[in-house]
């Protein structure tokens, strides 16, 4: 029996077949031919949005190079493509993503269609920069979508969950390439907190993370610079302790809250510098389950006092911390910021640890706090809480079914939610 897992473990699927199309002729008849599809990128989903019974296709080998306009200010590019693949050979056409997030195995058309971010007050997530999709759609049909072109099929495509068609290439915004300073340190939460819009405002990027046990925070920012040379260290932090941490509280759950407050301590500040598509994304390689909420800006320091809060009552076993980032709002039908500006709080667990309990009864505090999920980590919502939280969700729904009136792309948990 074949078997796919996600990236955390898990996620597990049983397809009849796994295809990996080397051309779009061929994808399209793969896609025709098949009683249900879905499409796996780098599995890093933790919902069930992978899983079927049917055909599971993988573009990693679909042919195609990136096409710049003359202005360099769009690309197309392959859909199947890693971001690290992608970001990589965007900077040797002298061009850059506009944001991106702080991991880049994903496939390009897997972190538009669930609406993968970075941070950023005033940047969107990545489904904001696409401008046009070439999609197989159901019957094995090649078509393109603008917002000049198939308008609807193009704005349900922006944030699609892959329930319209099999995308082989996006059309997206660039900007220029661009250089990145980053700085981390260490600060008092309730320091920060008093300066966190000041920080906002004057980074293009801020985020921070922090255990709930901790009264430090590690503050990330970075800001747009000058080349300063190669780049000397890979990545941002050196999980090599972290995962000692992670596996010490793993055969001792009672230790987590005594071991995490000397894990950041004062005095942390450290600073480098380089071409954006390589200090953007970290190595994070400690496999952990997530849970993200996407809630107003305003509620997003309440929210996370809450849940620290609560976690410290329970004395829980959370190792892992929590990742708080900004994000612009934007008009896409299924966005968790079309409502608005917004604050993204990650809730992570050791994927060696039990972490089920915690993300059902920590989910009801975030959407007390008027969060919306990110679709591709762990949640809840039923077709009910959809129709609620999303008041396009109808019209997201009524073109699905009209370019896949027999459900070829869905499977039982997207059913559940958009039948």
């Amino acid at each position: 029996m074949v078997e796919w897992r996600n990236w955390s473990g898990s996620v597990r699927a049983h397809p009849r077949a796994i295809a990996r199309p080397r051309t779009e002729a061929e994808l399209a008849r793969v896609v025709a031919d098949a009683r249900n599809v879905r499409v796996a990128g780098a599995g890093h989903s933790f919902m069930p949005l992978c899983e079927t019974d049917g055909v599971l296709v993988s573009l990693a080998d679909l042919e195609g190079e990136i096409d710049l306009n003359a202005e360099k200010t769009r690309a197309w590019a392959p859909a199947g493509w890693s971001l690290a693949t992608l970001t990589a050979a965007l900077w040797a056409r002298g061009v850059s993503l506009i944001n991106q997030g702080d991991v880049n195995p994903q496939a390009l058309a897997g972190a538009i269609a669930t609406g993968t971010h970075g941070t950023g007050a005033d940047l969107g997530s990545l489904s904001t920069a696409a401008r046009g999709f070439r999609l197989v759609l159901a019957d094995g049909a090649v078509v393109t979508c603008s917002a000049d072109e198939r308008p609807d099929l193009f704005q349900a495509q922006r944030l699609s969950l892959g329930l319209l068609g099999v995308a082989t290439r996006i059309a997206f915004d660039v900007a220029p390439a661009y250089h990145l300073a980053e700085r981390i340190q260490s600060m008092r939460l309730d320091a920060l907190e008093e300066r966190w819009n000041e920080l906002a405002r004057t980074h293009r990027h801020a985020e921070f993370f922090v255990f709930p046990y901790g009264d430090y925070a590690l503050v990330k920012t970075l800001h747009p610079a000058e080349d300063a040379g190669p780049l000397k260290r890979a990545t941002d932090m050196d999980e090599r302790l972290f995962r000692r941490m992670c596996d010490l509280c793993a055969l001792a759950p009672w230790l987590t809250p005594l071991v995490q407050p000397r894990f950041v301590s004062a005095g942390i500040d450290t600073r480098r510098t380089g071409p954006a598509y390589q200090i953007f994304p970290s190595d994070r390689t400690v496999r952990f389950e997530e849970m993200e909420y996407e809630l107003p800006r305003a509620a997003g320091w309440p929210a996370l006092r809450e849940v620290i809060a609560w976690v410290r009552k329970r004395r829980l076993p959370v190792t892992f911390p929590f990742e708080f980032r900004l994000v612009a709002g934007d008009d896409i039908w299924l966005s968790p910021f079309n409502t608005g500006a917004g604050a993204s709080i990650s809730m992570h667990q050791y994927a060696r640890m039990p972490w089920g309990h915690l993300f059902a009864e920590a989910e009801p505090i975030f959407r007390a706090h008027g969060g919306r999920p990110h679709w591709a980590k762990r949640h809840t919502l039923t077709a009910a809480d959809v129709r609620v939280l999303y008041p396009q969700a109808g019209r997201f729904v009524d073109v699905r079914a009209a370019h896949d009136p027999r459900g070829k792309f869905l499977n039982t948990h997207l059913a559940a939610l958009f039948a």
